[in-house]
């Protein structure tokens, strides 16, 4: 990719998404005006280096001033702060699922009780660790700024040494609808294991709760939990390709042909999966349809009837879902 629209990237990727398209259109413009009819890449590097840093050249089209870390050090300050937020997360993410999968068997507590507990654990821990990695990141880079000397006040690259347009080779080009965000990456780790949790403990859970002197109290489950249990060996494999496609994004960065085919197999396994334990006559508790039909007054023949909808409702829904994004990995793979 040619150096010019490489600088472009690496200027409105630090922009407010409703800025990048506009000032992408007005900076390349502004550029080409600049060189001449028949330029060189040396023209081009002669004219980017008058523009200067790409992070520099960004603050300058915000609405609001860098005031936290000063202009030298800012850049270089977002990109370590943004990767130490995204290493704690997962790592607290998967030390916490960890530690508490045996506790939720173990406990005797209400199971929504429990679960309102275990999820207001894990807010203020993953508050907890934002906190600290963005005091301690802050911290280091104040007392960097105030101590490293340098010859002059430019903007330094993460590498530590002043930006120069060859820094521009060693960036790959990322189309902004292509790339993938950290958010998606931290997201598509954190459901699986929010799944595992529920499914190996589905009927603890999942189920209905009646309200008496204690408060709200688990009644009866909805699912079989020996029935999931015997497909536990598969939805550990389709859990950990899970993982590994998450942990793919985050090394490719951008939607290629490769990811969006390894996107849409997990899809199809997740789907297939899914239909064939719908399936399952003894999907559901013995006890649910009798207790549903007692309580809204109906035959069971009724319920289970609503039931078998609900599922293959459920079930298409999900086809949709995984055909859309299966579709928009393909979609964003082929964005030049």
């Amino acid at each position: 990719m040619d150096r010019i629209s490489l600088y472009i990237q690496e200027v409105t990727r630090r922009l407010p998404e409703k800025m990048r398209e506009d000032i992408s259109l007005e900076l390349r413009s502004t550029i080409l005006d600049m060189l001449p009819e028949d330029f060189t890449k040396n023209d081009v590097d002669q004219v980017l280096d008058k523009l200067g840093n790409p992070a520099v050249l960004a603050s300058r089209y915000q609405d609001q001033p860098m005031h936290l870390i000063g202009p030298k050090f800012y850049d270089m300050y977002i990109t370590v702060l943004k990767m130490a937020l995204m290493i704690s997360v997962i790592v607290s993410i998967v030390i916490f699922s960890t530690e508490k999968i045996g506790i939720i068997f173990e406990s005797e507590a209400s199971p929504l009780v429990l679960i309102s507990k275990l999820l207001g654990e894990a807010i203020w821990i993953l508050i907890n660790t934002g906190i600290q990695s963005f005091f301690w990141v802050t911290i280091v880079f104040i007392i960097i700024e105030r101590t490293v000397k340098f010859p002059d006040d430019t903007a330094i690259s993460l590498s530590g040494k002043k930006w120069v347009p060859s820094d521009l080779d060693s960036i790959p080009y990322i189309p902004l609808k292509k790339k993938i965000t950290i958010g998606e990456v931290v997201f598509s780790l954190f459901w699986p294991v929010l799944f595992i949790i529920l499914y190996l403990n589905a009927a603890n859970i999942i189920g209905i709760y009646q309200q008496d002197s204690n408060g709200l109290q688990f009644t009866t489950p909805v699912f079989n939990q020996d029935t999931l249990m015997a497909y536990l060996v598969i939805v550990i494999i389709l859990v950990g390709l899970e993982v590994f496609g998450a942990i793919y994004k985050a090394i490719a960065r951008q939607w290629t042909f490769k990811l969006a085919v390894s996107n849409i197999i997990i899809n199809i396994g997740s789907t297939v999966f899914l239909i064939f334990i719908a399936s399952n006559p003894n999907l559901m508790h013995a006890e649910f349809a009798p207790y549903m039909a007692n309580l809204l007054d109906q035959s069971i023949q009724s319920i289970n009837i609503a039931i078998t909808w609900i599922k293959w409702f459920t079930v298409a829904t999900v086809i949709v879902t995984s055909g859309i994004d299966s579709y928009n990995g393909f979609r964003k793979a082929k964005i030049k």
